[in-house]
């Protein structure tokens, strides 16, 4: 099979309801924009990143440090939806698309790796990654997307409560007699998928979960699974980000 030629997009938007401005905060001496951008800069599989942002502020801070950035409209409803137009800007064709979440800076390239990767198979339409959960917190915190597979390594369902339910066992014993899986939010596409799906209106199941990769099963899309075993943190909020620095500076981070 030829290579896969893939182009890694990172939707960043200043406006956030919890945490306003949050691509543009520093962290240890760089902005998070740019710590994402150079952690993408490392996945051998990509050919190309680019920021998708629809504020000035970003594009600019983005340009000031080489990057590609393209300006997309501040109507977007989705990641998804923004990552369409700017796949669309660029002029140029790519194999698959790699939607990677401008919140977590210290993304590891293998795990954009892991994705692209997936489409070794004429067959994958949409890939994600998945981390076994490790204890009793994550699986019932409901900020914590939990998904379960086929034996295909396909997903068959994401939700914010654990799946599948455990009948006759006690809830704290679920975590020691099944596998569940933790949903990352990284999403590789091929460039035909994206563009269908992003003309996808919203369904029922999206609605009522908010986890808009719903909208995709209901509508017949598969997605692949690969298994990852690292995990990086999300910034949802200005306590992520105190959380984080307060963990840099104890481990004595130098970047």
């Amino acid at each position: 099979m030829a290579a896969i030629k893939a182009i890694g997009i990172i939707p960043a938007r200043f406006g956030s309801t919890r945490f306003p401005g949050k691509p543009l905060v520093n962290i240890a001496g760089k902005t998070m924009i740019q710590r994402v951008y150079e952690q993408c800069l490392k996945a051998e599989t990509l050919q190309k990143v680019v920021v998708a942002t629809d504020d000035f502020r970003i594009a600019e801070t983005v340009k000031s440090f080489g990057g590609n950035v393209v300006m997309t409209s501040p109507n977007h409803q989705s990641g998804t939806d923004r990552c369409m137009e700017a796949y669309n800007l660029q002029g140029e064709e790519f194999d698959v698309v790699v939607n990677i979440q401008g919140d977590e800076p210290f993304i590891q390239p293998e795990q954009i790796n892991l994705a692209v990767n997936c489409f070794d198979s004429a067959q994958v339409q949409i890939a994600t990654l998945i981390k076994t959960i490790q204890n009793s917190r994550d699986l019932f915190d409901p900020n914590r997307v939990k998904v379960t597979k086929n034996l295909r390594n396909e997903a068959l369902y994401f939700s914010r409560n654990p799946i599948p339910y455990s009948k006759d066992l006690p809830q704290n014993l679920w975590i020691d007699n099944f596998n569940y899986y933790l949903h990352i939010g990284l999403y590789a596409y091929r460039s035909h998928i994206l563009s269908e799906i992003s003309r996808l209106e919203q369904t029922m199941l999206e609605r009522a979960e908010s986890l808009e990769q719903l909208r995709w099963l209901e509508n017949g899309y598969h997605i692949k699974l690969a298994e990852t075993t690292v995990q990086s943190d999300a910034i949802d909020s200005p306590a992520d980000l105190e959380e984080m620095l307060k963990k840099l500076s104890n481990e004595g981070f130098v970047y």
